[in-house]
Parts: structure tokens; sequence; C-alpha cells
């Protein structure tokens, strides 16, 4: 019997789906305007500041990252809470947990930002053996890392009113008036003083901007729901309850992120780490805008949970995640048979000759990390932290391992496989929490065809196209046009594949109505 699948469309009403595919959009715009102002900015900042000052400034942020676990696991918390009760007769419930998470955000963030600023000079100094002018800048450097990270985290709460709104458009306008802040300060400041400092500086005045405007629009759209920092016990015990596992698994996913610039900053000089945050910000880029396009379904999930039943739910979620994963395997794996004209031309030959290698191990990495991040917002959606924490602490000890055990023998290149194999930890027990998620009898038919296979089909197509074309298109100096049109190219064959191969099976006709349903929302001519 071949199993049959809904699509989408038959799943929400159009309207809901239209509002779904609207909120994508908005955040997908604000990401490529932010991602784009700050891509095109970075070849300035290394050729200021020079590749050892940029990686000095890499492992600052490496250092800072750890505190994204409280402000990020605090933010899904607040908007799990925010977007239950957003009734007017559960208002006044509504500003309790709004004025515990601002309390919590100001005293745990305060303290968190004073022990960074003033412990984190003197560990780096000695765990990455820097000396010099390098040495000589990271006391400005971890103050503006702390007071920028602060500031996020402050600003979290107030964006956390939006996002359980689903207010799109201005999270949208945050986005983009911090990116251009935070760019243009770079332009401005970098020139008259190319230090690392001077560097995060601006990107603290970036995230101070954000704090002003979030709260600025959050006092003028919802002023009735904000409140004066307080401590609520109920709120905080809620608040608490999801946030100690969600931390854990913040913590788990950060360490992983960071544990090769940790082990390349011990292990090598500066310059490596720089190598290495210029081919994971370009493919990270490309993955966090799939993740903000994703990130909708957070509180779409948390609404949907009271209405409709488990089928329902696993058939949309299921159906989202074909959706991404295609484009996932079409934008990351088009980097791959570009890597080196790319990157010597956005950063210069010296970049490209040592980090391409580099950045397609990342994009792997990048698409098979996809495979979960659908399920990472069910899951998030329905209070189950613990199921993300283990998740993201698997990540993070096989990347840890596999990077302690390669880098020392392998050299720094084998920092992208450790990212691999992490990837592959991620979505092996994220496949084996689904299975005890929903009783399916077709669940690995659906895991397969609407997961595995178009990412699968996405990394055989990007390796093939690299070692057909790779080497022989870009004999020559490379041009911005080529470069661009040999990705968009690239990305167009991987997309076409993934879908030809995604239409064989028992849910083939199933993303195809999906395909057409999303084509009909942004494309003026109709798809038949």
């Amino acid at each position: 019997m071949v199993h049959q699948c809904n699509s989408i469309v038959d799943m929400a009403a159009e309207k809901s789906s239209f509002r779904l595919l609207g909120n994508s959009a908005w955040n997908a715009t604000a990401f490529l305007f932010g991602v784009g102002l700050n891509l095109l900015v970075l070849p300035f900042v290394v050729l200021r500041l020079g590749v050892a000052a940029f990686g000095v400034a890499g492992l600052v942020t490496a250092c800072v990252a750890p505190a994204l676990a409280l402000s990020n696991a605090l933010a899904l918390s607040a908007t799990r809470e925010f977007a239950q009760r957003l009734e007017p007769d559960e208002r006044n419930d509504a500003r309790r947990f709004f004025a515990t998470a601002l309390w919590l955000a100001g005293t745990l963030g305060g303290l968190v930002a004073m022990l960074l600023a003033w412990c984190g000079p003197t560990l780096a100094r000695h765990a990455f053996k820097l000396g010099g002018e390098a040495a000589s800048d990271l006391t400005r450097a971890f103050a503006f890392g702390a007071s920028g990270w602060l500031c996020q985290c402050l600003a979290t709460v107030f964006i956390a009113l939006f996002t359980s709104r689903q207010d799109y458009p201005k999270l949208a306008s945050i986005s983009i008036i911090t990116a251009l802040v935070s760019t243009s300060s770079m332009l401005v400041l970098i020139p008259r003083w190319p230090q690392a400092s001077t560097f995060l500086g601006c990107q603290a005045l970036g995230f101070a901007t954000s704090l002003l405007v979030s709260g600025i629009m959050s006092w003028r759209a919802v002023g009735e729901w904000l409140a004066r920092p307080a401590f609520h016990e109920i709120a905080f015990r809620r608040l608490a309850n999801i946030g100690v596992w969600q931390f854990a698994a913040q913590s788990g996913g950060l360490i992983a992120g960071q544990a090769d610039r940790y082990l390349l900053g011990a292990f090598l000089a500066p310059q490596f780490v720089g190598f290495y945050t210029i081919a994971q910000r370009l493919e990270e880029a490309v993955y966090i805008g799939i993740l903000k396009m994703g990130e909708i379904l957070f509180p779409f999930f948390s609404a949907l949970q009271r209405k409709e039943s488990s089928e329902r739910v696993a058939d949309l979620l299921f159906r989202s995640s074909w959706v991404l994963n295609v484009l996932a395997a079409s934008t990351l794996g088009a980097l791959v048979p570009v890597a080196g004209p790319l990157l010597q031309i956005w950063t210069g030959a010296e970049v490209a000759a040592e980090a391409q290698v580099l950045l397609v191990m990342l994009c792997i990495a990048g698409m098979l990390g996809c495979s979960g991040n659908v399920f990472a917002f069910f899951l998030l959606a329905n209070g189950r932290s613990r199921s993300t924490a283990l998740i993201s602490l698997a990540t993070a000890v096989s990347t840890l391992l596999t990077s302690a055990v390669a880098l020392p023998f392998f050299g720094w290149p084998a920092a992208g496989f450790s990212s691999c194999i992490g990837m592959i930890a991620q979505m092996v027990i994220t496949m084996i929490l689904l299975r005890r998620s929903f009783d399916l009898a077709d669940m690995w038919s659906r895991v397969g065809h609407l997961v595995l296979l178009p990412l699968a089909t996405g990394i055989a197509t990007a390796l093939a196209l690299r070692y057909v074309a790779g080497n022989q298109l870009f004999d020559q100096v490379p041009r911005w046009w080529f470069v661009g049109g040999s990705y968009c190219m690239a990305a167009g064959i991987i997309f076409v594949v993934a879908v030809a191969v995604s239409r064989i099976g028992p849910y083939g006709d199933a993303c195809w109505r999906d395909l057409r349903l999303i084509a009909s929302r942004f494309l003026p001519i109709k798809v038949s």
C-alpha cells in the first residue's frame, strides 16, 4: 500500500500558510540585508586589521560565545511563555513574565558580563599563548565583547514580544537598523584604530542600537504589556523550568560551534583562527539564513500544539522539513564548487589557498546540520528542552573529541571534518527522539524521503559539480559576475536535481504541491 501524505495546504488554512510564508520572507529579507552588509565589509576589515588581528577578534568572540547560552535560552523561554498569553485577559500574567525575564537578563547578564570583562583577558593570554600587541589589546576587546553581549541579552526580552506575536516586519526593521549602525561604524572607526578591539566595539555598538530600537518599538506597539524589572516566583519557575534545559542545549551547541576555534587558538597561531573564521563566516551566513527562514515555525508550533492532533502536526513537520532541506541543499551546496574562486575574489589568494577545503567541509556539515532544524523548533515549542539539550551535548562532545584527536595530527583543515562528525551525531540523536515523538507506521519512510534524500542528493550533486567544473572554470582570475553567476547556476542545478529525485516515491506528489504553494505565493506567474 502506498502511503499518502497530505500537503501543507490540506493541513492548515490557506491564510495561515500564506502568513507562514510571509513571515519567512520578512525574516529572510532582514537576514539577507544584514549578512550582505557584513559580508561586504569583511574584506575591508581583514585588509585593515590583518588576518592575525582578525583571528584574535575571533578568539575573543569564541570566549564570549558561551554566554549566549544564557541569552538564547532566556529568549526562547520568554517567547514560548509570551506566545501562550496573547489574549487581553492574560495581559497581567504576561506582564509578570516580562518583568521577571527582564530582571533575569539584567541581574544574571550583568554578573556574566563583569566576569567576562575581568577574567577573560588573563584566561585568553594563557590559553592561547598571546603576547605583544595582541595581548595588550585583550582588555579592551573583552570589555567591548562583554558589553555587546549584555545589550544583546537585554534586547532579546523585548524582541521576544514581537517574536511571540509573529510580528516579523518589526523584527526585520530592528535587524536592518542594527546592521546599518554596526557596519557603518566599522568603515569609519577601523581605519583610524586598526585593532581587534575596534572591530568588537563596532559590533557592541550595533547590539546597543538593537536594545534601544527594540525598547522604543515595544513601548510604542505593545506598551501595555511591558513592566519594570521585578522578580515573580511563579514566572521565574516557569522560565527556569524550560530555561535550565534550554541553557544546557544552547551550551552544547555553542561549544560545538566554537570548539575548533578554541583548539586552533591553543595549538596554532592566531592567523589560522582568522582563516577558519573567514570560511566559517561565509558558510554560517547561508546556514543562519536558512535557520532564520525556519525560525518562524517556533511560535507557530507553540500555538498549534493546542489545536491540532499529533498526526496533523507530524505531517506539517515533515513537509516543512522537506522544504527547508531542499533550500539548504541548494544554497549551501552551491558554495562547494565555487569555494576557491569565491574566497579568492572576496578576501584574497592567500585565504583561498588556505581555507577552500575547509569551506567545502563546513558546507557539507551545514547541510547535515539542517536535517534537524525543523524538529528542534518542534521540540522547543512543546517544552521538550531535555531532548534539545541531549542533541546539543551529543553534538558538542562528538565535535570536541574529533577536533582534539584530529587537529594535532592532520592540521587545522581537520576542523571541518570534526564539524561533519558532530552533525552526523546530531542527526542520529534527532531521528531517535523523533521516532519516540510520533507513532507513525511510515515514520522511517518519511525520514528517508523528506529529510535525508534531499540532503544526500544535494551533497552528491555539489561534490560532482566541484569535481567536474570546480577547477576547469577558474583557470583565469575570477570576476565577481562570473563567480556569482556560477553560484546561481550551481544552486539551480542542485535544486532541480533535488526536486526531481524527491518526486520519485510515495510522497512525491505532496512535495510538488507544497512547492507549487510556495511558488504561487512569491512568483508573479502561475505554477502548474
